[in-house]
Formats: structure tokens, sequence, C-alpha cells
């Protein structure tokens, strides 16, 4: 009882009315106010900032046209070569020619273009439906070369017409060369199967590569050109390498995404 009479007392006493209160000393003002600058500096860039981001996929350097599998209508011995590897061949041309029990047969190509594998030499056996050589669909030579990536479906839907695309080519180490710059030009409305894939490759072990996570989704992409380089296509580095990628080489796309406000994160 003594003690809450003293306290009574003590509050009824106006001794202390004049003494200033101290709310907060002088460094809690300071991280109050250093506080308040970082949140409003936080929520302007939630609402004017914006955030990129990439996804990457595998693929190679190619034409347009793609590639095919050249087949031997025929069973026999290969008994002449008539096209060298990286020779342009017409369409209907003779390839090599296969001697069969009836004579000798040509086998040749379906559609123009350039030879870049032969899978049959001269002697050997091949049988009705044996791969004798790759073939590269190229109508123009001078065309340019176009990139096709591969991603899988989930990743090819977030993928937009116009994204930009950061190209590593393998024949060019980046560490020197940088990467190669190009813009997607169309995404692929259905799944690749490994026969479809095969199909376009011309190449059954790319085909298997490509096809290992699932049924991808074929995503074009244009190369950008620029007469400042030796290659005539746009690097990230000044002058890129000394000479243009050879079609066939494979590559890793970065492609961009739509950049975003932090502030879409946070609504539904």
């Amino acid at each position: 009882m003594q003690f809450r009479r003293n306290a009574l007392s003590k509050l009824q006493s106006p001794e202390e009315l004049d003494v200033p209160v101290r709310f907060a000393r002088p460094q809690g003002r300071l991280v109050l106010a250093v506080t308040l600058v970082v949140m409003a500096a936080a929520g302007f860039w939630a609402l004017t900032g914006t955030v990129t981001s990439k996804v990457s996929a595998p693929g190679l350097l190619t034409h347009a046209e793609g590639t095919y599998l050249l087949q031997s209508p025929v069973a026999g011995q290969v008994t002449e070569v008539l096209a060298d590897e990286g020779r342009t061949v017409a369409p209907g041309a003779s390839v090599l020619t296969v001697r069969t029990e009836r004579g000798d047969r040509p086998v040749r190509a379906v559609a123009g273009g350039r030879v870049t594998v032969l899978h049959a030499r001269l002697g050997s056996i091949v049988t009705t439906g044996a791969d004798v050589a790759t073939v590269e669909r190229v109508t123009d030579p001078k065309a340019p070369l176009v990139a096709v990536l591969y991603p899988t479906g989930d990743t090819a839907a977030t993928l937009r017409v116009g994204a930009a695309v950061d190209l590593g080519v393998q024949s060019a180490p980046r560490d020197r060369f940088g990467v190669l710059r190009g813009r997607v030009a169309a995404v692929g409305s259905t799944p690749q199967t490994q026969d479809r894939l095969r199909s376009f490759l011309g190449d059954p072990g790319l085909a298997a590569r490509f096809a290992r996570q699932g049924d991808p989704v074929a995503v074009l992409v244009t190369l950008d050109s620029s007469p400042a380089t030796a290659s005539g296509y746009a690097w990230s580095s000044a002058d890129g390498p000394p000479q243009a990628p050879a079609s066939g080489t494979p590559v890793i796309g970065s492609v961009h995404l739509a950049a975003q406000r932090p502030v879409d994160w946070l609504l539904p």
C-alpha cells in the first residue's frame, strides 16, 4: 500500500511537467529516415521499373528449308560417287551409282541443295532404303543462315515473335567473340516428334538429342545482319569472328522474355 501511495502522489505532482519528453534517440530517427527513403525508392521502382528474364534452348544454325536424308531406292554396291561433300546438286541429279542384279541404277537427289555428308562410299554395300547422303536444301547459296531452337512446349509458350535472342555459337568462343544477335521470327504450334526432327535435320543423332526431354517445339530465329563484321552478322563484340559460322553449327539460344513491372508480380 505504501508503494501505491507514493506512485499516486508522484503522478499528482506537477513538478516535472515542464521537462521535455524524449520520444526517440537521434540514431533512431536516422534509421527511420533511411527506412522511409528505401521504402519510397522500392515503391517507385516497383511501379515504374522493369525486369527482363531469359530462357535457354539448344538448337543449330541452318538454312530455312532444312535438310533431308537421301536414301537408296535399290540394294547393291556403290560403283560410282558423282557428288562431293560441300558440292551443290540440282534436283534429280545423280549423286551416286549402285550396281544391282539388273544393272547400274542411279541414286538421284530428291531436291536441290548442298551435299553435307556422304554416308555411302565407293565400294559400299547398301540396302534398299539405306541412307546414302545428307543434303541441305539450299535454293540460294547466298541466302543468310537462320537458327532453329528446340525448347520444350512449356518454355515455347512463353516466347513471343520479335523477342531478342542471344546465340552462343559453339565454333566462336563467347569470351572472344561474344554472342550472335537475332530475333524470334516464328514459334511452332505443334510439337516436333523425333521422326519430324530427323526429316528436317537429316541427322538421327541430332534428332534424338533434341527430343531427349520430350517432343520440343521449333522456334525460328532470324539473325541480325551487320556490314561492319567479317561474317556479315551482328555480334555482341565489335567485329565478331573472322568468318561466318557454318550451317549445322550447334548453338544455345537465350531468348529475352517480355519485360515486366515488379508490381505485376503482386497483382492477381
